[in-house]
Protein backbone atom coordinates (compact mmCIF):
# COMPACT_ATOMS: atom_id res chain seq x y z
CA UNK A 1 0.00 0.00 0.00
CA UNK A 2 1.06 3.81 -0.80
CA UNK A 3 0.02 6.51 0.46
CA UNK A 4 -3.20 8.46 -0.14
CA UNK A 5 -3.55 12.17 -0.96
CA UNK A 6 -5.57 15.53 -1.99
CA UNK A 7 -3.80 17.83 -3.60
CA UNK A 8 -5.72 21.33 -3.73
CA UNK A 9 -9.44 19.67 -3.70
CA UNK A 10 -12.18 21.72 -3.53
CA UNK A 11 -15.83 21.46 -3.72
CA UNK A 12 -18.55 23.85 -4.38
CA UNK A 13 -22.14 23.33 -5.19
CA UNK A 14 -24.17 23.92 -8.40
CA UNK A 15 -25.66 26.94 -6.34
CA UNK A 16 -22.65 28.07 -5.72
CA UNK A 17 -22.03 27.19 -1.52
CA UNK A 18 -18.55 26.59 -0.67
CA UNK A 19 -18.49 23.18 0.92
CA UNK A 20 -14.48 22.67 0.47
CA UNK A 21 -11.60 25.17 -0.33
CA UNK A 22 -8.48 23.89 -1.87
CA UNK A 23 -7.38 20.90 0.79
CA UNK A 24 -4.05 19.38 0.67
CA UNK A 25 -3.70 16.44 2.89
CA UNK A 26 -1.64 12.85 2.88
CA UNK A 27 -2.73 10.41 4.83
CA UNK A 28 -0.07 7.29 5.50
CA UNK A 29 -0.35 3.67 5.79
CA UNK A 30 -1.78 1.96 9.10
CA UNK A 31 -3.11 5.66 10.17
CA UNK A 32 -6.45 6.47 11.86
CA UNK A 33 -7.01 9.71 11.06
CA UNK A 34 -9.88 12.09 12.64
CA UNK A 35 -11.80 14.59 11.23
CA UNK A 36 -13.58 17.02 13.47
CA UNK A 37 -15.88 20.39 13.30
CA UNK A 38 -19.04 21.98 13.69
CA UNK A 39 -22.08 21.77 11.49
CA UNK A 40 -21.59 22.11 7.77
CA UNK A 41 -17.74 22.10 8.90
CA UNK A 42 -17.00 19.51 5.65
CA UNK A 43 -16.63 16.78 7.36
CA UNK A 44 -18.79 14.26 5.51
CA UNK A 45 -18.44 16.03 2.30
CA UNK A 46 -14.57 15.01 2.57
CA UNK A 47 -15.16 11.74 2.83
CA UNK A 48 -17.64 11.79 0.04
CA UNK A 49 -15.30 13.25 -2.26
CA UNK A 50 -12.63 10.50 -1.48
CA UNK A 51 -14.98 7.47 -2.31
CA UNK A 52 -16.45 9.22 -5.13
CA UNK A 53 -19.94 9.98 -3.97
CA UNK A 54 -19.25 13.46 -5.12
CA UNK A 55 -17.13 15.38 -7.59
CA UNK A 56 -14.21 17.85 -6.89
CA UNK A 57 -14.58 20.73 -7.92
CA UNK A 58 -11.18 20.97 -8.62
CA UNK A 59 -8.36 19.30 -7.46
CA UNK A 60 -6.58 16.00 -7.59
CA UNK A 61 -7.29 12.66 -5.45
CA UNK A 62 -4.54 9.93 -4.76
CA UNK A 63 -5.30 6.71 -3.53
CA UNK A 64 -1.99 4.64 -3.85
CA UNK A 65 -0.01 5.80 -7.10
CA UNK A 66 -3.62 5.68 -8.84
CA UNK A 67 -4.96 9.24 -9.41
CA UNK A 68 -8.65 8.42 -8.58
CA UNK A 69 -10.57 12.21 -9.17
CA UNK A 70 -12.62 10.84 -11.70
CA UNK A 71 -12.73 7.47 -10.79
CA UNK A 72 -15.95 5.81 -9.91
CA UNK A 73 -16.59 4.60 -5.79
CA UNK A 74 -16.10 0.86 -6.99
CA UNK A 75 -12.92 1.39 -8.58
CA UNK A 76 -11.50 3.22 -5.71
CA UNK A 77 -10.70 0.23 -3.21
CA UNK A 78 -12.15 2.38 -0.76
CA UNK A 79 -14.75 0.99 2.05
CA UNK A 80 -17.29 3.83 3.62
CA UNK A 81 -19.24 2.89 6.88
CA UNK A 82 -22.10 4.92 7.92
CA UNK A 83 -23.86 6.22 10.75
CA UNK A 84 -26.89 3.19 11.64
CA UNK A 85 -25.04 0.66 9.09
CA UNK A 86 -27.00 0.96 6.09
CA UNK A 87 -27.58 -2.30 6.16
CA UNK A 88 -30.12 -4.21 3.26
CA UNK A 89 -32.95 -5.50 5.29
CA UNK A 90 -34.30 -8.60 2.91
CA UNK A 91 -30.74 -9.54 3.31
CA UNK A 92 -30.01 -12.49 5.91
CA UNK A 93 -26.15 -11.02 7.88
CA UNK A 94 -24.24 -13.03 5.61
CA UNK A 95 -25.38 -11.80 2.53
CA UNK A 96 -25.19 -8.17 3.96
CA UNK A 97 -21.31 -8.78 4.84
CA UNK A 98 -20.57 -10.27 1.18
CA UNK A 99 -22.73 -7.60 -0.93
CA UNK A 100 -19.72 -5.54 -2.24
CA UNK A 101 -17.40 -8.90 -2.56
CA UNK A 102 -20.31 -10.02 -4.84
CA UNK A 103 -20.88 -6.87 -6.59
CA UNK A 104 -17.08 -7.44 -7.62
CA UNK A 105 -17.70 -10.30 -8.24
CA UNK A 106 -15.17 -12.84 -6.24
CA UNK A 107 -15.52 -16.02 -6.36
CA UNK A 108 -17.88 -17.61 -3.75
CA UNK A 109 -14.94 -19.68 -1.97
CA UNK A 110 -13.22 -16.49 -1.01
CA UNK A 111 -16.38 -15.05 -0.25
CA UNK A 112 -16.78 -17.32 1.82
CA UNK A 113 -13.49 -17.41 3.78
CA UNK A 114 -14.34 -13.60 4.47
CA UNK A 115 -17.64 -12.98 5.44
CA UNK A 116 -16.06 -16.30 7.90
CA UNK A 117 -12.97 -14.50 8.89
CA UNK A 118 -14.76 -10.95 9.68
CA UNK A 119 -17.88 -12.64 11.36
CA UNK A 120 -15.38 -14.86 13.60
CA UNK A 121 -13.37 -11.14 14.40
CA UNK A 122 -16.60 -9.37 15.27
CA UNK A 123 -18.78 -11.77 16.91
CA UNK A 124 -21.07 -12.19 14.24
CA UNK A 125 -21.16 -15.83 13.68
CA UNK A 126 -24.33 -16.61 16.11
CA UNK A 127 -26.39 -14.46 13.81
CA UNK A 128 -24.82 -14.97 10.19
CA UNK A 129 -28.33 -16.02 8.80
CA UNK A 130 -30.63 -13.77 10.51
CA UNK A 131 -32.38 -10.73 8.94
CA UNK A 132 -31.00 -7.39 10.46
CA UNK A 133 -34.43 -6.98 12.31
CA UNK A 134 -33.61 -9.31 14.40
CA UNK A 135 -30.36 -7.43 15.41
CA UNK A 136 -29.47 -4.77 18.33
CA UNK A 137 -28.32 -1.46 17.50
CA UNK A 138 -24.82 -2.40 18.04
CA UNK A 139 -25.10 -5.48 16.07
CA UNK A 140 -25.86 -4.10 13.08
CA UNK A 141 -23.11 -1.30 13.35
CA UNK A 142 -20.96 -5.11 13.82
CA UNK A 143 -22.63 -6.06 10.94
CA UNK A 144 -21.67 -2.87 8.71
CA UNK A 145 -18.06 -2.99 10.20
CA UNK A 146 -17.47 -6.93 8.79
CA UNK A 147 -19.10 -5.89 5.69
CA UNK A 148 -16.34 -2.97 5.18
CA UNK A 149 -13.32 -5.23 6.59
CA UNK A 150 -14.28 -8.26 4.00
CA UNK A 151 -13.76 -5.85 1.25
CA UNK A 152 -9.76 -5.88 2.61
CA UNK A 153 -9.66 -2.22 1.00
CA UNK A 154 -7.01 0.17 0.98
CA UNK A 155 -8.82 3.07 3.16
CA UNK A 156 -11.66 3.03 5.21
CA UNK A 157 -13.89 6.24 5.60
CA UNK A 158 -16.03 6.18 8.51
CA UNK A 159 -18.75 8.49 8.74
CA UNK A 160 -19.80 9.21 12.76
CA UNK A 161 -20.57 5.67 12.47
CA UNK A 162 -21.07 4.51 16.20
CA UNK A 163 -23.37 7.96 16.91
CA UNK A 164 -27.20 7.69 17.71
CA UNK A 165 -26.45 4.74 20.02
CA UNK A 166 -26.55 4.66 23.87
CA UNK A 167 -23.66 5.57 25.69
CA UNK A 168 -22.22 2.35 26.96
CA UNK A 169 -22.94 0.50 23.09
CA UNK A 170 -20.78 3.66 21.96
CA UNK A 171 -18.05 3.20 24.03
CA UNK A 172 -17.77 -0.39 23.30
CA UNK A 173 -18.18 0.07 19.64
CA UNK A 174 -15.01 2.94 20.17
CA UNK A 175 -12.92 -0.11 21.44
CA UNK A 176 -13.99 -2.45 18.71
CA UNK A 177 -13.06 0.32 16.02
CA UNK A 178 -9.52 0.65 17.43
CA UNK A 179 -8.50 -2.65 17.90
CA UNK A 180 -10.12 -3.26 14.09
CA UNK A 181 -7.60 -0.73 13.03
CA UNK A 182 -4.95 -2.05 14.34
CA UNK A 183 -5.60 -5.59 13.57
CA UNK A 184 -6.16 -4.95 9.61
CA UNK A 185 -3.39 -2.51 9.36
CA UNK A 186 -5.62 0.11 7.11
CA UNK A 187 -5.97 3.50 7.03
CA UNK A 188 -8.83 4.82 8.62
CA UNK A 189 -10.69 8.09 7.98
CA UNK A 190 -12.84 9.10 10.79
CA UNK A 191 -15.37 12.40 11.18
CA UNK A 192 -16.98 12.64 14.44
CA UNK A 193 -18.49 15.42 15.93
CA UNK A 194 -17.45 14.24 19.11
CA UNK A 195 -13.79 15.99 19.62
CA UNK A 196 -13.24 14.21 22.77
CA UNK A 197 -14.01 10.66 21.32
CA UNK A 198 -11.69 11.52 18.47
CA UNK A 199 -8.78 12.72 20.46
CA UNK A 200 -8.64 8.91 22.33
CA UNK A 201 -9.01 6.61 18.61
CA UNK A 202 -6.59 8.68 16.20
CA UNK A 203 -3.01 9.60 15.49
CA UNK A 204 -3.51 12.15 14.32
CA UNK A 205 -6.19 15.13 13.68
CA UNK A 206 -7.77 17.15 11.08
CA UNK A 207 -9.43 20.42 11.92
CA UNK A 208 -12.09 21.90 9.58
CA UNK A 209 -14.31 24.95 9.97
CA UNK A 210 -16.47 26.01 7.09
CA UNK A 211 -14.71 23.95 4.70
CA UNK A 212 -11.02 25.05 5.47
CA UNK A 213 -8.73 23.04 6.98
CA UNK A 214 -7.20 24.77 10.23
CA UNK A 215 -4.67 21.91 11.21
CA UNK A 216 -3.68 18.63 11.02
CA UNK A 217 -1.77 17.08 13.51
CA UNK A 218 -1.28 14.73 16.27
CA UNK A 219 -3.87 15.01 18.97
CA UNK A 220 -1.27 16.35 21.70
CA UNK A 221 0.23 19.01 19.00
CA UNK A 222 -3.24 20.47 18.52
CA UNK A 223 -3.79 20.21 22.05
CA UNK A 224 -0.72 22.09 23.22
CA UNK A 225 -0.06 24.25 20.22
CA UNK A 226 -2.87 25.02 18.48
CA UNK A 227 -2.34 26.90 14.52
CA UNK A 228 -5.35 29.44 15.48
CA UNK A 229 -7.97 30.26 18.49
CA UNK A 230 -10.41 28.18 16.65
CA UNK A 231 -7.86 24.49 17.09
CA UNK A 232 -7.73 25.80 20.68
CA UNK A 233 -10.82 26.19 20.95
CA UNK A 234 -12.43 23.24 19.64
CA UNK A 235 -9.96 20.78 20.90
CA UNK A 236 -10.30 20.55 24.85
CA UNK A 237 -13.01 20.15 27.42
CA UNK A 238 -14.46 21.85 29.04
CA UNK A 239 -13.44 24.57 26.15
CA UNK A 240 -10.41 26.72 26.92
CA UNK A 241 -10.76 29.86 28.37
CA UNK A 242 -10.51 33.38 26.09
CA UNK A 243 -9.30 36.91 27.22
CA UNK A 244 -10.27 38.82 24.31
CA UNK A 245 -9.06 42.17 24.04
CA UNK A 246 -5.79 41.96 25.91
CA UNK A 247 -3.06 43.67 25.29
CA UNK A 248 0.56 43.09 26.27
CA UNK A 249 2.58 45.35 28.72
CA UNK A 250 6.17 45.49 29.62
CA UNK A 251 7.64 46.69 33.20
CA UNK A 252 11.35 46.03 33.17
CA UNK A 253 12.03 42.42 32.68
CA UNK A 254 8.48 41.34 33.13
CA UNK A 255 5.63 40.97 30.28
CA UNK A 256 2.22 41.06 31.46
CA UNK A 257 -1.32 40.55 29.05
CA UNK A 258 -3.21 43.44 30.78
CA UNK A 259 -7.57 42.87 30.76
CA UNK A 260 -9.79 45.23 32.78
CA UNK A 261 -7.46 45.70 35.59
CA UNK A 262 -6.17 41.96 35.90
CA UNK A 263 -2.48 41.19 34.79
CA UNK A 264 -1.69 37.93 34.03
CA UNK A 265 2.16 37.29 34.45
CA UNK A 266 3.55 35.82 30.91
CA UNK A 267 6.37 33.56 31.45
CA UNK A 268 9.87 33.77 30.40
CA UNK A 269 9.11 31.06 28.04
CA UNK A 270 6.38 32.31 26.80
CA UNK A 271 8.18 35.69 26.28
CA UNK A 272 10.40 34.04 24.30
CA UNK A 273 8.30 32.06 22.04
CA UNK A 274 6.47 35.23 21.23
CA UNK A 275 7.63 35.16 17.52
CA UNK A 276 7.09 39.36 17.46
CA UNK A 277 6.53 40.55 20.91
CA UNK A 278 8.12 44.53 19.92
CA UNK A 279 4.70 45.08 17.53
CA UNK A 280 2.65 44.43 20.50
CA UNK A 281 4.42 45.28 24.04
CA UNK A 282 2.93 49.03 24.80
CA UNK A 283 1.82 49.42 21.63
CA UNK A 284 -2.12 48.58 22.09
CA UNK A 285 -2.33 46.33 19.69
CA UNK A 286 -4.77 43.55 20.86
CA UNK A 287 -4.90 39.83 21.68
CA UNK A 288 -6.47 36.86 22.45
CA UNK A 289 -5.40 35.01 26.03
CA UNK A 290 -6.06 31.59 26.01
CA UNK A 291 -5.89 29.75 29.46
CA UNK A 292 -7.26 26.07 29.70
CA UNK A 293 -9.83 25.82 32.64
CA UNK A 294 -7.48 23.70 34.25
CA UNK A 295 -4.66 25.60 34.63
CA UNK A 296 -7.12 27.64 37.12
CA UNK A 297 -7.94 27.17 40.35
CA UNK A 298 -9.36 28.51 43.79
CA UNK A 299 -6.95 29.01 46.46
CA UNK A 300 -5.54 31.28 48.68
CA UNK A 301 -3.95 34.28 47.37
CA UNK A 302 -4.67 34.16 44.26
CA UNK A 303 -3.74 36.35 41.23
CA UNK A 304 -7.12 38.03 41.68
CA UNK A 305 -10.71 37.83 43.25
CA UNK A 306 -13.93 36.71 41.47
CA UNK A 307 -17.32 36.02 41.92
CA UNK A 308 -18.82 32.03 41.44
CA UNK A 309 -21.54 32.93 38.81
CA UNK A 310 -22.58 29.03 37.99
CA UNK A 311 -21.01 25.77 39.03
CA UNK A 312 -21.41 21.98 37.47
CA UNK A 313 -19.66 18.47 38.00
CA UNK A 314 -18.13 17.44 34.56
CA UNK A 315 -17.13 13.87 34.94
CA UNK A 316 -16.56 14.04 38.51
CA UNK A 317 -14.67 17.13 38.64
CA UNK A 318 -16.13 20.44 39.43
CA UNK A 319 -15.76 23.69 37.11
CA UNK A 320 -17.15 26.84 37.83
CA UNK A 321 -18.13 30.06 36.29
CA UNK A 322 -16.19 32.97 38.11
CA UNK A 323 -16.35 36.45 37.37
CA UNK A 324 -14.62 40.00 37.92
CA UNK A 325 -15.87 42.62 36.03
CA UNK A 326 -15.91 41.93 31.94
CA UNK A 327 -13.83 38.98 33.07
CA UNK A 328 -14.98 35.66 32.80
CA UNK A 329 -13.26 32.19 33.87
CA UNK A 330 -13.84 28.66 33.95
CA UNK A 331 -12.05 27.38 37.35
CA UNK A 332 -11.77 23.77 38.23
CA UNK A 333 -12.30 23.41 42.08
CA UNK A 334 -11.54 20.74 44.46
CA UNK A 335 -14.62 21.71 46.67
CA UNK A 336 -18.59 22.39 46.14
CA UNK A 337 -18.70 25.92 45.49
CA UNK A 338 -22.68 28.09 45.39
CA UNK A 339 -23.43 31.25 43.20
CA UNK A 340 -22.40 34.21 44.72
CA UNK A 341 -19.28 32.78 46.77
CA UNK A 342 -16.07 34.90 46.28
CA UNK A 343 -12.84 33.41 45.80
CA UNK A 344 -9.21 33.93 45.14
CA UNK A 345 -8.45 32.25 41.41
CA UNK A 346 -4.76 30.73 41.00
CA UNK A 347 -3.71 31.20 37.28
CA UNK A 348 -1.04 28.65 35.90
CA UNK A 349 0.42 30.67 33.46
CA UNK A 350 2.99 28.19 32.05
CA UNK A 351 0.61 26.59 28.93
CA UNK A 352 -1.29 30.24 27.98
CA UNK A 353 -2.13 30.77 24.62
CA UNK A 354 -1.99 33.86 22.63
CA UNK A 355 -3.32 34.72 19.05
CA UNK A 356 -3.44 38.00 17.41
CA UNK A 357 -6.96 39.35 17.94
CA UNK A 358 -7.63 40.17 14.42
CA UNK A 359 -6.08 37.45 12.35
CA UNK A 360 -6.72 34.94 15.53
CA UNK A 361 -3.51 33.26 14.70
CA UNK A 362 -0.98 31.84 16.95
CA UNK A 363 1.47 33.95 18.40
CA UNK A 364 4.08 31.50 20.03
CA UNK A 365 6.67 29.71 18.06
CA UNK A 366 6.70 25.49 18.86
CA UNK A 367 9.39 24.85 21.23
CA UNK A 368 11.30 21.40 21.80
CA UNK A 369 7.85 20.03 23.04
CA UNK A 370 6.29 20.15 19.67
CA UNK A 371 6.98 16.39 18.52
CA UNK A 372 7.08 17.39 14.83
CA UNK A 373 5.89 14.55 12.55
CA UNK A 374 7.31 13.96 8.92
CA UNK A 375 4.19 15.32 7.14
CA UNK A 376 4.03 18.37 5.66
CA UNK A 377 0.89 19.53 6.92
CA UNK A 378 2.16 19.92 9.93
CA UNK A 379 4.14 23.09 8.83
CA UNK A 380 0.77 24.50 6.82
CA UNK A 381 -0.53 28.50 8.52
CA UNK A 382 -4.32 28.65 8.19
CA UNK A 383 -5.89 30.89 6.82
CA UNK A 384 -6.67 34.31 8.85
CA UNK A 385 -10.10 34.87 10.13
CA UNK A 386 -10.37 37.84 7.75
CA UNK A 387 -9.38 35.97 4.69
CA UNK A 388 -11.34 32.98 5.52
CA UNK A 389 -14.80 35.53 5.79
CA UNK A 390 -13.82 37.51 2.83
CA UNK A 391 -13.27 33.81 0.19
CA UNK A 392 -16.72 32.69 2.11
CA UNK A 393 -18.33 36.14 0.88
CA UNK A 394 -16.68 36.34 -2.89
CA UNK A 395 -18.77 32.93 -2.91
CA UNK A 396 -21.85 33.50 -1.35
CA UNK A 397 -21.61 36.56 -3.67
CA UNK A 398 -21.19 34.45 -6.46
CA UNK A 399 -24.29 32.32 -5.63
CA UNK A 400 -26.06 35.90 -5.52
CA UNK A 401 -25.50 36.55 -9.00
CA UNK A 402 -26.32 33.41 -9.88
CA UNK A 403 -29.75 34.04 -8.68
CA UNK A 404 -29.94 36.95 -10.22
CA UNK A 405 -29.10 35.93 -13.67
CA UNK A 406 -32.19 33.39 -13.24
Amino acid sequence: MANSELKSVSKIYPSGELALYKVNLTFGDGEFVAVVGGEKSGKTTLLRLISGLDEVTEGQIFIGDNDVTSAPSRDRDIAMIFQGGSLYPSLNIFENIAFGLRMRKVNNTVIEQRVKAAADLLGLNDVLFRKPKALSAEQKQLVAFARAIAREPKLYLLDDPISGVAPEVRERLRSVLINLQVRMKGTFIYASKNVNEALTMATRMIVLRDGFVQQFDTPANLYDYPANAYVAFTVGSPTINFVNGAVIEREGENVFALFDGVRFPLTENTVKRFTNIDEYAGTGKKVILGIRPEDVTVGKDGLFAATVATSESICGDIYADCEKGQLSLVVKSEKELAKGDNVDLEVDMTHAHLFDADTRLTLLARDEGYIKTDRAEADVVPFTYDEEEQLKKKFSLSKADKKKKK
